[in-house]
């Protein structure tokens, strides 16, 4: 599976306003309820949360990936967000995130979660692709930047 099975357009924030780990999650889970409207933002955040509390999903380079398994959820589903001024959100390598790629799998899935999470970890370790997306303007400029990466692979 691609990330671009699970990414849709509407899904991408150019922008994120969020200012704390919190916000970001928040924010993620909102755009997600949008574009998923069977989707519970308030129990979303509660699962994505409850991930984070185990161990930060920030990994470095300014990414992350907050990730969790949801109930009722039929599919795997994802969301990306960008903050230009970047998010302590306990990074590995201690400094700001600026990308985030949120992957909400069924409760009972497990290797196609574990795959994804692989493919967007390998995604997102291309550091031009990085640059290019701090750089961009719109949501279409990101989308199709990801999705051109992810037909790399």
């Amino acid at each position: 599976m691609k990330l671009s099975d699970v990414l849709e357009k509407k899904a991408v924030i150019p922008d994120l306003k969020a200012g704390s780990k919190p916000d970001v999650i928040s924010e993620l889970a909102e755009t997600i309820s949008e574009v998923y409207p069977n989707i519970n933002d308030e129990r979303l955040v509660e699962v994505l949360m409850e991930r984070e509390k185990l161990c930060s999903t920030a990994v470095d380079s300014g990414v992350a990936i907050p990730h969790a398994k949801l109930s009722g959820l039929t599919s795997t589903i994802a969301a990306f967000g960008r903050s230009e001024k970047g998010i302590d959100f306990d990074s590995l390598d201690t400094k700001p995130t600026h990308l985030f790629i949120a992957l909400i799998a069924p409760e009972h899935s497990s290797g196609t979660h574990i795959q994804l999470l692989a493919r967007i970890s390998k995604i997102f370790r291309n550091a031009e692709l990085r640059s290019r997306l701090m750089k961009s303007g719109s949501r279409d400029e990101i989308y199709e930047m990801i999705i051109l990466e992810d037909a790399k692979l």
